[in-house]
């Protein structure tokens, strides 16, 4: 059994998934799985499924569903579902993984404790040369500076630097790591978020505070790099989903209703 359940949230630009896997593939850390958990149904990523699984480099599953718009938190629950580690780390499928990125999450998960990182910035410049040449070695701090990438600090790998005390506090569903038992302890994904803009992460994260979990940065350890996409988030939207999440806090429910637990199942 692996130790660490890795899933990738996916909807299309299976270009940038190409390169999350090179840098999947050269992790320093080898106990892991990988499940992709697709908002779509697309053949490609099927088959993009079948080389990687010939290839042997690490096992890959893959979870997916119809495209009936925004419903990444029902496809992270199907692949919460099948993931055969006890500790599991969450990354967008634009996302770049540094080559220790799960070995920090292996080292520091434990009861009670939820992970959460941060991302560089790259730049629609820097982004597409990645795209053109695969070439992860561009990936240094000196590059950064001289595509005009933002959050470049945040490309620090410095695992020897003790813990931040306060630095953006908050899950971001790009880069974090809990036990597994935790989120089944939550019924894990609130699946009634449809939208995009506020929900698989904000809401998580309090149900999980509600029973006791503490949130730790790993800051400048578990680094990741995040490909450049025009921001396409509408305000109104965001805001119709920041009025549920307050009603849902308001309630108090940990465990939310519409989320691991379908029919009766339970899960180990």
């Amino acid at each position: 059994m692996p130790t660490i359940s890795l899933i990738v949230a996916v909807y299309k630009r299976l270009d940038a998934l190409e390169l999350v896997f090179k840098g999947l593939a050269a992790q320093s850390f080898k106990d892991f799985e990988v499940i992709l958990a697709e908002d779509d149904d697309a053949p490609q990523t099927k088959q993009f499924v079948r080389v990687r699984n010939a290839s042997g480099a690490f096992p890959v599953k893959h979870v997916f569903q119809e495209d009936l718009g925004f419903r990444k938190n029902r496809a992270l629950n199907a692949a919460l579902r099948i993931a055969a580690a006890d500790a599991v780390v969450f990354l967008d499928g634009d996302c770049i993984p540094h080559r220790h990125l799960l070995r920090e999450y292996a080292r520091r998960l434990q009861p009670n404790l939820a992970l959460y990182g941060r991302r560089a910035m790259l730049s629609e410049g820097f982004t597409a040369a990645l795209l053109r040449d695969g070439n992860l070695g561009r990936l240094t701090i000196r590059d950064l500076l001289l595509s005009g990438s933002r959050k470049r600090l945040d490309a620090l790998y410095l695992p020897w630097l003790p813990t931040p005390r306060r630095t953006n506090i908050g899950i971001w569903g790009c880069n974090w790591g809990i036990l597994r038992k935790q989120l089944i302890d939550v019924n894990g994904f609130d699946e009634d978020y449809v939208k995009a803009g506020v929900g698989e992460d904000a809401d998580i994260e309090w149900r999980l505070h509600a029973i006791g979990v503490a949130l730790q940065s790993v800051r400048y350890k578990a680094v990741t790099y995040h490909l450049y996409h025009r921001a396409h988030y509408d305000q109104a939207i965001v805001r119709e989903n920041l009025e549920m999440f307050r009603e849902k806090k308001l309630t108090g429910r940990s465990f939310c209703r519409n989320g691991l637990d379908k029919h009766g199942v339970v899960l180990q």
